[in-house]
C-alpha cells in the first residue's frame, strides 16, 4: 500500500495549479467569445496551447535530469504566471495564440513533473488509486474554479489576476516539504517508440483522450453557449462534467486495480459514447437533460487518462516514469492539437449538437482498436508474457533490446 503523506506537498500543490489550469481555458474562450473573436481562433488557440504540450514533451525531461523536479516545477509555474497577466493587458488573438503555445509548454512540464513524481511512489497494486486521487483533487479543484466565472464575469481583469495568483502559490507545498522528491533520472532519451513498446494501447487510449477531453475542455463552453445557457449555467454546466469525472474516478481506479485495465477502459469508453449521443440528441431549453448528460459524460470520459497511465506505468521497467509521464503526455498532446480545430469547425458547419458527435465517433474508434489489441494480445500464451514482461523490469539490457523490436505484444 503506497503511503499518501509523503505526496501531500504535491497533491496540495497539484490542486492549487490545477485550480487555475481549469478555469482559465474556460475563461480564454468566453473572453474571447466576448471579445468578437471567431470560433476557429478560439479553437487555434487550443491547438496552440497543445502545441506547446509536445514540445514540452521532447525538452522537460531534460530540464529535470539537469536541475531536479522542484526547480523545473518552480521555473515553469512563474512563467505560466507572467503569461496569465499578459493575456489581458494584449486582447488580441494573434498574440493569445503565442501566448497559448507558451502555458502549453508550461503546463506539459509541470504535469511531467507531477506525474513522474507520483508514479515513483507508487506501487503497481495500488497505482491506478493513487492516479485517481490525484485526477479527483484535479477535477474537483476545476469544479470549484468554475464558479468564479459567475463571480467575477469573464470581462474584465480579477479573474486574471486571480488566476495568476494560483499558479503563484502552488509553489509554497512543494518548496517547504520536498522530502518525497524523485532523483532526477540518470538519462532521459526521448523515443516515442520505446513508449510504444511499453503499451501500445495506452498510447492510442491518450491520443483518444486528448480529441475528446481537450474538446470538451476547450469548446464545451461554446456548446453551452450555443445551447442557450448564461455564464452562470455555464459554469454549471462545465462544472457538472468535471463533477461526474470525479464521482467514478476512485471506483473505476479500485475495478482496474482488482480487473484487468484494459476491460476498465473499455467499460468506461462505452459509457462516454453512449453519454456523448445523449448530448447530441438534446437541444436548446433542456438544461437539466444538458447537466445530466454532460455529468454521465465527463463520469465516463475523463477518468481514462489515469486507467491508460496505470496500465502504461505497470508495465514500465524502473527508471522509465519520467519517459512515460513525457511520453503519453506527448500523444494526449497530439490528440489535443486536433481536437479543439476538429470540433470548433464542425459546431460551425453542423451544429452545436454535432460537437458530442464528434465525441463519441472517437470513443467507438478506439473500443474497435482496443478489442483488436486485446484479441491480438491473447495470441501469446498467458505464461510467455509473464516471462517476458518479469525480465524486461529486470534487465536494462533487455529493455534496450526489446527497443529495437517491432510490433512487440502488449503485456496484460
Amino acid at each position: 500500500m503506497t503511503p499518501l503523506r509523503p505526496l501531500a506537498p504535491l497533491l496540495a500543490t497539484a490542486g492549487i495549479l490545477l485550480a487555475g489550469n481549469g478555469v482559465q481555458g474556460t475563461m480564454i474562450a468566453l473572453r474571447g467569445s466576448i471579445a468578437g473573436f471567431e470560433p476557429w481562433l478560439i479553437g487555434l488557440m487550443g491547438t496552440a496551447y497543445f502545441g506547446g504540450f509536445i514540445v514540452a514533451c521532447v525538452y522537460a525531461p531534460r530540464l529535470v535530469k539537469a536541475v531536479g523536479h522542484i526547480r523545473v516545477f518552480a521555473a515553469l509555474a512563474a512563467v505560466a504566471s507572467a503569461g496569465t497577466l499578459c493575456l489581458v493587458l494584449i486582447i488580441d488573438p494573434w498574440v493569445w495564440i503565442a501566448l497559448r503555445f507558451m502555458m502549453g509548454f508550461c503546463f506539459s512540464g509541470l504535469f511531467t513533473v507531477m506525474e513522474s513524481w507520483i508514479n515513483s511512489n507508487a506501487e503497481s497494486s495500488d497505482r491506478a488509486r493513487i492516479l485517481s486521487i490525484y485526477r479527483l483533487i484535479d477535477l474537483g479543484a476545476v469544479t470549484g474554479a468554475q464558479y468564479l466565472l459567475p463571480l467575477f464575469g469573464a470581462g474584465g481583469f480579477e479573474l486574471f489576476a486571480i488566476v495568476a495568483m494560483f499558479f503563484a502559490l502552488s509553489l509554497v507545498p512543494v518548496s517547504l516539504a520536498d522530502r518525497s522528491v524523485p532523483e532526477p533520472p540518470d538519462e532521459v532519451r526521448f523515443k516515442l517508440k520505446v513508449v510504444w513498446a511499453i503499451s501500445p494501447l495506452a498510447t492510442i487510449g491518450c491520443v483518444t483522450i486528448g480529441l475528446t477531453n481537450s474538446s470538451f475542455r476547450l469548446i464545451g463552453p461554446l456548446y453551452a453557449e450555443s445551447m442557450g445557457l448564461d455564464v452562470a449555467q455555464i459554469a454549471t454546466f462545465m462544472g457538472a462534467g468535471i463533477v461526474g469525472g470525479a464521482a467514478l474516478q476512485i471506483p473505476l481506479a479500485i475495478f482496474s486495480d482488482k480487473l484487468d485495465r484494459r476491460w476498465t477502459l473499455l467499460a468506461a469508453t462505452s459509457g462516454a459514447v453512449l453519454a456523448g449521443l445523449l448530448l447530441s440528441a438534446t437541444g436548446p431549453g433542456e438544461p437539466w437533460r444538458l447537466y445530466l448528460g454532460i455529468f454521465l459524460f465527463g463520469a465516463f470520459a475523463l477518468p481514462l487518462y489515469s486507467l491508460s497511465a496505470a496500465h502504461a506505468n505497470d508495465l514500465a521497467p524502473p527508471g522509465q516514469y519520467v519517459l512515460v509521464a513525457a511520453g503519453l503526455t506527448f500523444f494526449f498532446a497530439v490528440g489535443a492539437m486536433v481536437g479543439p480545430l476538429v470540433s470548433s469547425w464542425t459546431i460551425e458547419t453542423f451544429g452545436a449538437s454535432s460537437l458530442f458527435m464528434f465525441t463519441s465517433a472517437v470513443h467507438g474508434a478506439f473500443i474497435l482498436i482496443a478489442l483488436w489489441r486485446i484479441a491480438a494480445g491473447k495470441r501469446i500464451p498467458r505464461s510467455a508474457r509473464t516471462r517476458f514482461v518479469s525480465l524486461l523490469r529486470t534487465s536494462p539490457a533487455i529493455f534496450r533490446l526489446a527497443e529495437r523490436r517491432d510490433g512487440r505484444k502488449e503485456s496484460p
